[in-house]
C-alpha cells in the first residue's frame, strides 16, 4: 500500500518538472501539476489517502472562535519554534529578494505586521502565517511590484474557498507532500549560493547549517529548530572566544601607530599602549587574561587600553577581570587610562559603579577623529607617570 502514496508524490514532481521546463507555464507548473495528478488519482481511482480523509472543507470562511488559554502551555514550545522559523524565513526574504520599487526592506516594521496578522488569524482559527520565499519568488515571476498582491491572493483564495472548497478534499495527500519535495527543493535551489558561501566562509556556521538541516528530518521541527539555535549559540561563543585577543600599539618616530603582539610583561620607564579587539563576550575572559601583560615586576610604567570599535556592552564577566587587573595595577601604583570609550560602554560603567573605580579623569570617550582617544589617553598617563615618578 506505501508504493501507490510514493508513486503519486513521484509523479507530482514528474509533472511539475515537466512544465517547469516549458517557459510561458513556468509560473503555473506547482498548480498544474496539483489539477493533473488529483484528476488522474480520481480517474484511475487510487486507494490513498485524501485531504477530506483527515477533516472536510467547508465552503465558508472560518467564524470567529476565541483563543483557548488552556492549550498555551501545551502549544508554547512550538509556537516559539514556528515563531522563530517565520521571522528568520521573512528576514532571509527581505535581504534575498529586494523590493521592486527600490526602497529598503524594513525588517522591524515587517515582523510587526507578521504579529498582527498572527493575532488577528487567531480570532478565526487560522494557522500561523509568514513570509515564503515560493510564494514571493511566484509573484515576483508573476509581475507583483507591491504589496497589494499578497492582499488580492488573500481575495482570491477567499472566493476559491466559498466556490469550489469542498473540492479540495478530493487532493490526494501524495499529491501533497510531493509539492512539498518541489517548494523545499525551490528553497534549498534559491538559497544555493548562500549554502556554498557558509560552507567556504565558516566551519562553525557550517556545522550548525548541516547539522539543523539533518535535525529536520528525524525530529520534530520545534526540537530541530532550538537544536540549531543552540548550536548557532554555542559555536557563535567559540568563535568570538577565538578572535577576542589583546595588541600593543607602538609608536614610531614619525608618530604612526603601528599593531603587534602584547608584551608578556610590562615594561618599566614606558608607556604601553594595548587595543582590546573583541565583542567584550564573557568567553573572551580567559584568554584577554593570559595576553594581560604581567606588572609585578614593572616601575615607572603606565598602562593605557583602548576599546575603541571593540566592547560597545561588555558582559558582567569582561567587567569583573578589568577591575581585578585594575587592583593589581594600584598595588604597584601604575597608572591605568582607559580610551576610546563608546557612549553605552560609558553609560555602563556609570551605572555599575565601574567609572568611580577607575576614576573619571582616566576615562576618555571616543571621537570621530581616528586614533585621537589614544594620544590623548597617551599623553594624561605619561603626565601621571612623570607625578608618580620618585625624585632623583
Amino acid at each position: 500500500m506505501a508504493v501507490r502514496p510514493l508513486l503519486v508524490a513521484a509523479a507530482t514532481v514528474a509533472v511539475w518538472l515537466a512544465f517547469r521546463l516549458i517557459a510561458p507555464l513556468r509560473s503555473f507548473a506547482t498548480l498544474i501539476a496539483l489539477v493533473l495528478v488529483t484528476g488522474a488519482a480520481a480517474l484511475l481511482r487510487i486507494p490513498v489517502e485524501l485531504v477530506a480523509d483527515i477533516a472536510a472543507v467547508p465552503a465558508s470562511l472560518p467564524p470567529v472562535t476565541l483563543p483557548d488559554a488552556t492549550a498555551i502551555p501545551a502549544l508554547a514550545t512550538g509556537a516559539v519554534a514556528i515563531a522563530l522559523v517565520a521571522l528568520a524565513q521573512a528576514a532571509g526574504i527581505g535581504a534575498a529578494v529586494a523590493n521592486p520599487d527600490g526602497s529598503r526592506t524594513d525588517a522591524s516594521k515587517d515582523f510587526t505586521a507578521q504579529g498582527l496578522a498572527n493575532l488577528g488569524g487567531g480570532f478565526f482559527g487560522a494557522l500561523p502565517t509568514g513570509g515564503s520565499l515560493s510564494r514571493t519568488g511566484v509573484g515576483t515571476s508573476a509581475g507583483a511590484t507591491t504589496r497589494w498582491s499578497g492582499i488580492f491572493a488573500g481575495v482570491w483564495l477567499a472566493v476559491i474557498v466559498l466556490l469550489v472548497g469542498p473540492l479540495a478534499g478530493s487532493i490526494p495527500m501524495a499529491v501533497i507532500g510531493g509539492l512539498m519535495i518541489v517548494i523545499g527543493g525551490e528553497l534549498i535551489a534559491g538559497r544555493r549560493l548562500d549554502i556554498v558561501l557558509v560552507l567556504r566562509t565558516s566551519w562553525p556556521s557550517a556545522v550548525a547549517m548541516v547539522v539543523t538541516f539533518l535535525a529536520t528530518t528525524a525530529l520534530p521541527l520545534q526540537q530541530a529548530i532550538f537544536l540549531g539555535a543552540g548550536l548557532s549559540i554555542l559555536l557563535t561563543a567559540i568563535t568570538v572566544t577565538r578572535n577576542g585577543r589583546l595588541l600593543e600599539l607602538t609608536r614610531d618616530n614619525s608618530g604612526s601607530w603601528a599593531l603587534g603582539d602584547p608584551p608578556s610583561t610590562l615594561q618599566s620607564g614606558r608607556t604601553t599602549v594595548l587595543h582590546y579587539s573583541g565583542a567584550g563576550f564573557f568567553s573572551e575572559v580567559s584568554q584577554i587574561t593570559q595576553e594581560w601583560p604581567d606588572a609585578s615586576d614593572a616601575q615607572d610604567a603606565a598602562i593605557v587600553l583602548s576599546v575603541r570599535g571593540s566592547a560597545g556592552v561588555p558582559s558582567a564577566t569582561f567587567l569583573k577581570a578589568l577591575d581585578s587587573e585594575l587592583a593589581r595595577l594600584r598595588e604597584r601604583g601604575i597608572p591605568f587610562v582607559l580610551c576610546g570609550v563608546p557612549p553605552r560602554f560609558l553609560r555602563l560603567l556609570t551605572r555599575t559603579g565601574a567609572l568611580d573605580r577607575i576614576g573619571p579623569e582616566n576615562v576618555v570617550a571616543a571621537t570621530p577623529v581616528l586614533m585621537e582617544a589614544v594620544e590623548t589617553a597617551f599623553d594624561r598617563a605619561e603626565t601621571m607617570r612623570a607625578v608618580n615618578r620618585p625624585p632623583g
